[in-house]
């Protein structure tokens, strides 16, 4: 009986494929490419001939019955994206299912994962201890920051996908969300300009002025002794109030507050203006 196999392929650099994947490529009557423009050009290099089909999140609806039939038909099939393993954060689980649910067996071929190679090289002993992959993180910074805050307790690096464009804000919603915490931000991970950077979220802020390339985050795990957000906002509300009371400026204040709470200030300055006060800077 015919095969479905999910097929990991290299994420940068097109040596990481497996010599498994290579043959199973070789070997299939079908390719099921979430890109047939990037897959190409791995099958060009390694002289793979293959018939390629597309197969993404625009047209799976109308592909998926096509795909099926090739099995029907005796056709293995594999099944590949752009970069990494198909179905993480990528097409492919729904067509998963319907193989499956028809009958034939799904054969999963490991590759290479944007995913393990950047908790590799974190640094990060949570990362260690375990991690969460929450994927790309929601594209609204209302829904980013609360996502963020639901996982401000959870003890095991986070792992999470971003772009380049919202690389900035993402990391501005993680300060405010979690609080200055050491994260690696890894950049085109083994592409020619792979760059790992291993600091805090200030400074990462700071670094990517214009970030360019594609991002994975691991961003360190609450440690023991870590304070609920919720909490250090209540606590620096209080004090704000109390400041303001007693006459006490704004940039004052606000630096008071910081200090106190470890909050950040763009997070206590916002409190501040919330309470009727925009002169506080800085």
């Amino acid at each position: 009986m015919a095969k479905l196999y999910v097929v990991g392929t290299p994420i940068g650099n097109l040596e990481d494929v497996t010599l498994r994947g290579l043959r199973v490529l070789r070997e299939v009557g079908l390719i099921a490419a979430e890109d047939t423009r990037v897959s190409r050009r791995l099958l060009s290099y390694y002289d793979v001939h293959t018939r390629l089909t597309s197969f993404n999140e625009h047209n799976q609806g109308a592909k998926i019955p096509e795909i099926v039939a090739a099995l029907t038909d005796g056709a293995d099939v594999a099944l590949v994206s752009d970069a990494g393993m198909p179905g993480v954060s990528d097409p492919g689980q729904a067509l998963v299912r319907a193989a499956a649910d028809a009958g034939y067996d799904v054969v999963v071929v490991p590759g290479a994962s944007a995913v393990t190679a950047a908790v590799a090289a974190a640094g990060l002993a949570t990362a260690a201890d375990g991690f969460v992959y929450v994927g790309f993180l929601p594209r609204k910074q209302g829904e980013r920051v609360s996502a963020l805050r639901a996982l401000a307790r959870e003890r095991r690096a986070l792992v999470a996908f971003e772009t380049p464009h919202r690389l900035r804000r993402a990391l501005g919603d993680a300060l405010e969300a979690l609080g200055d915490r050491r994260v690696a931000v890894c950049r085109e991970m083994t592409k020619l300009h792979e760059e790992v950077f291993r600091g805090s979220i200030g400074d990462a802020i700071a670094y990517f002025q214009e970030p360019r390339g594609e991002f994975t985050l691991v961003v360190e795990g609450a440690s023991d002794g870590a304070a609920d957000v919720g909490a250090m906002e209540a606590d620096a509300a209080d004090m704000l109030e109390e400041l303001r009371r007693r006459g006490v400026g704004a940039r004052e204040a606000v630096d008071e507050a910081m200090a106190a709470t470890g909050l950040s200030r763009r997070v206590v300055y916002r409190m501040w203006v919330a309470t009727g006060d925009d002169a506080a800077r800085g």
